[in-house]
């Protein structure tokens, strides 16, 4: 029932959705309290020949009218109820898309997709159960019971009543201590799909390399595990959610098997007619609904509850701050680097140290190092990636951190090492990150990228599918894809990130010369790789080894500088 707190907020704005509802709930409870009355008149009258013939009609054809009018008010309910609570999953999805999208890497450290796509789908779907039809057994079966209950009392005995109801209260207390087991279980049940979700999707990501490594059975065995883990965890709800239907089943034999010894036994000495226990049948009858939906409620809202917990795991994982923003600067001078250390979460290894450099509008100023020397991780930091506990990069002196996320990002272009490629058309796929591109502004990044060649080979052009992820491209022409998609932005800053390692010395020749086009127009290159001449004409060389500069200086003074590593990894180049 603690969902139901949880959620006040959204029942508080939707108020009138859901007192709509409510009220016509109630309509229909009132309602259905008509049908049993005037059977027990009709059978009372017919016994004492009261009515004949006609009248009989007259009265059937009322309790078929009533039953028309709540078959209607039920149709309506449903659109304002299921209405309302269809608005929550959409706005929830939203929110935690949101959150998800603008949230920094470290919290993907925690988290991986699979459970995410779980956690935004079948979690909300469970909330959202819980906010609509929850809400339906809740007030139904309140309305309806304390109705039914009512008028068993004052209209046929209160006597039997109570005596009938006797199983009641014994059924509440055991619906209530399974509903926390459920809770337990079914929250251990979701984590076991989540991890199944991680391990299928990660396994279709690299089909390849299963086929590649003759890997097939091994992870078909590790499916079967994870599969056979879900399924006894999904046993384990099912066991517990077994229980409530005996319960109530028995329950309500117990208290009919009361009703007709009792009912029968006051109907013998005269004190009921015949007519009101048939109609205290019917109502109990009635009452087996309340019933059953104060248990499925129960059900529904511990699942729910377990979903939620799940979501606002996400939502109240490290919010981004809402604070002012300062305005970013329209023109680029100068971006001055200053990381005095710098570790990933709950990672105790320092990953860079003391790394302090700029560099300013049109330059091009190249990184390179060893493997695993944090030079990635720079470009990260550039990027606003991850958040830098001590130190700070400047942009025209202002600390980025200062500026709204997405209004920096729209200041960068990136090319990663990893080209993703989305499964659409070549066209699409360039113009991904310009709304509304000309085919002209496409083409000419493509020639650019020194990709144009290639596309108009293909059998629709630029209108050719790529497939999943690219899967009918080079990797070479993903990789220019991926750098024409980022001319296209006309950023100030271009990060290049080993983005020429697929494509061949002539083609990367040409792509060098174009960019220089690019620097004419005032856009700042960052170059990090291992191929050194590619650096060559750079403004500046940033050599990083462990994680802090070793060498700093344009491609003349770095070869001058013999015994280090930047002469050695020339020297080295050379002589393949």
């Amino acid at each position: 029932m603690n969902l139901f707190k949880q959620l006040s907020w959204y029942f508080i704005r939707e108020w009138k959705k859901y007192l709509i509802a409510i009220i016509l709930l109630i309509f229909i409870s009132i309602l259905q309290l008509f049908p049993p009355r005037l059977v027990g008149f009709l059978i009372d009258s017919i016994i004492k020949e009261e009515i004949r013939g006609n009248q009989i009609f007259i009265w059937i054809l009322i309790i078929l009218f009533i039953a028309l009018i709540i078959y209607v008010l039920r149709y309506m309910w449903r659109i304002f109820l299921f209405g309302a609570a269809y608005k929550l999953a959409m706005e929830l999805r939203i929110k935690i898309y949101d959150y998800i999208s603008r949230t920094n890497q470290t919290f993907y450290l925690k988290y991986k997709t699979g459970d995410l796509m779980i956690r935004i789908t079948n979690d909300v779907d469970k909330v959202v159960f819980a906010a609509g039809e929850g809400v339906l057994t809740l007030i139904d079966s309140l309305v309806m019971g304390l109705s039914v209950l009512i008028v068993m009392i004052i209209q046929i005995n209160w006597k039997l009543t109570i005596c009938s109801l006797l199983p009641m209260p014994i059924m509440a207390i055991m619906i209530n201590k399974v509903g926390k087991k459920i809770h337990q279980n079914f929250q251990q049940s979701q984590i076991a799909f989540s991890n199944l979700n991680n391990r299928t999707q990660e396994s279709l990501n690299s089909m390849n390399l299963i086929k590649a490594f003759g890997l097939e059975q091994y992870q078909i065995k590790k499916f079967y595990n994870m599969l056979t883990c879900l399924g006894k965890k999904n046993a384990e709800v099912a066991k517990i959610d077994a229980i409530f239907d005996p319960i109530i089943h028995l329950s309500v034999s117990l208290s009919n098997l009361l009703a007709i010894i009792i009912g029968g036994w006051l109907f013998w000495n005269k004190t009921i007619s015949m007519g009101q226990l048939t109609s205290f049948i019917m109502y109990l009858g009635l009452m087996i609904w309340p019933m059953l939906a104060l248990a499925w409620m129960f059900n529904i809202v511990e699942r729910g509850s377990a979903a939620w917990n799940r979501i606002q795991l996400i939502l109240n994982h490290d919010t981004p701050e809402e604070k002012k923003h300062i305005q970013i600067p329209i023109y680029f001078n100068k971006l001055h680097i200053n990381i005095k250390q710098f570790y990933y979460y709950k990672c105790k290894t320092i990953i860079l140290k003391n790394i302090n450099f700029s560099l300013y509008q049109g330059q091009t100023i190249g990184i390179c190092g060893p493997t695993g020397s944090g030079k990635s991780t720079l470009l990260k930091l550039i990027q606003q990636q991850f958040l830098i506990s001590n130190g700070n990069i400047l942009y025209n002196s202002i600390p980025i951190s200062k500026f709204k996320i997405t209004e920096w990002r729209k200041k960068i272009a990136v090319v990663d090492q990893t080209t993703f490629l989305f499964s659409d058309t070549i066209f699409n796929n360039i113009a991904i990150g310009k709304k509304y591109a000309s085919k002209k502004e496409v083409e000419e990044v493509a020639y650019l990228s020194d990709l144009h060649k290639d596309i108009i080979k293909f059998p629709y052009g630029y209108n050719t599918q790529v497939g999943d992820r690219g899967v009918m491209l080079s990797g070479g022409q993903k990789q220019r894809i991926s750098i024409a998609r980022a001319l296209l932005s006309k950023s100030e800053i271009l990060i290049l990130d080993n983005a020429l390692s697929a494509v061949d010395g002539e083609t990367e020749s040409k792509i060098l010369n174009n960019f220089q086009t690019v620097k004419k127009k005032g856009c700042t290159i960052i170059i990090c790789t291992h191929r050194l001449p590619l650096l060559i004409n750079s403004n500046k060389i940033i050599v990083i080894k462990n994680g802090t500069i070793i060498q700093k200086g344009k491609h003349e003074k770095l070869i001058m500088e013999k015994k280090k590593w930047y002469y050695s990894m020339y020297l080295h180049k050379k002589t393949l």
